[in-house]
């Protein structure tokens, strides 16, 4: 899936929307593929997910700290100075299939924002016709993601963290507490700016664009940190899912505390 990115003037959010997404379409059908690991799983038949998370919200329109509509995220995003960390956890929501194939995920990230690279780690629930599938998995857009082999339940615990450890290298961390697994990933990409730090719903992409988002009722973010402050503390975008006519997709809460908002299902496009 493909996944991010920029932050368009009023007046060229359209082009730029367009611009993205050929851009993103692009990535996602030159982008090598992550190499496999012992303890991780590449998609698999009980998977669906042709696609990637890649980079950029595609922008609809509005304003940075005023609210931006995004045909792919929603959420927050902080950016504006360098970020070396995010963090926060989550409720993995129960996903609703009542046919076809609709794709949500839920993640942190730094990057992708307003450059051309993400290094991000989340969950997911896609559908298989009226079956929910659900995994985690981690991803260094451009390259495709990896999907971890662990279970992941709706109602799981899920906390997650993306650090830049030096250099070109950064340490990704996903732990399910309820099933109580955890991976650590260490990782280098370079070229990558730390120039946003996001806590994400996303409806991912794939070549053809940007894919039905799968109902998955409300799912709850909390503790979302960057740079181990409060995320709201670096007046982080809003940015709220929307089709290319402007229905919303979802609704976002403000953030309480500087830390916890809620992101709930509305429509699939």
């Amino acid at each position: 899936m493909l996944r991010k990115w920029y932050i368009p003037l009023a007046g060229l959010a359209l082009v730029i929307g367009s611009l993205a997404a050929s851009q993103a379409a692009a990535a996602a059908r030159q982008a090598p593929r992550a190499p496999a690991a012992g303890h991780l799983a590449r998609p698999a038949a009980h998977l669906v997910r042709p696609v990637s998370h890649g980079t950029r919200p595609l922008l609809v329109g509005g304003f940075p700290h005023t609210g931006l509509t995004s045909t792919n995220w929603s959420g927050y995003a902080a950016h504006g100075r360098t970020f070396r960390s995010v963090s926060a956890s989550w409720v993995e929501p129960t996903g609703h299939c009542h046919g076809g194939h609709p794709y949500s995920s839920f993640w942190v990230g730094l990057d992708g924002f307003n450059s051309n690279t993400v290094e991000q780690t989340g969950s997911e629930v896609d559908c298989a016709g009226r079956t929910p599938r659900y995994f985690a998995w981690y991803e260094m857009f451009p390259a495709f993601p990896v999907n971890f082999s662990n279970r992941v339940r709706p109602g799981d615990h899920i906390t997650a963290s993306v650090t830049h450890a030096g250099g070109s290298r950064y340490t990704l961390v996903l732990r399910d507490t309820t099933e109580g697994w955890s991976h650590t990933i260490h990782k280098s990409l370079r070229g990558a700016k730390d120039s946003s730090a996001e806590v994400i719903a996303e409806a991912p992409s794939s070549s053809r664009g940007v894919l039905p988002l799968a109902a998955f009722g409300t799912v709850h973010f909390s503790n979302a940190a960057a740079n181990g402050a409060a995320i709201g503390r670096a007046r982080p975008a809003k940015i709220v899912m929307a089709s290319q006519a402007g229905r919303p997709k979802d609704a976002v809460t403000s953030l309480s505390g500087g830390r916890n908002f809620s992101v709930s299902w509305r429509h699939s496009t």
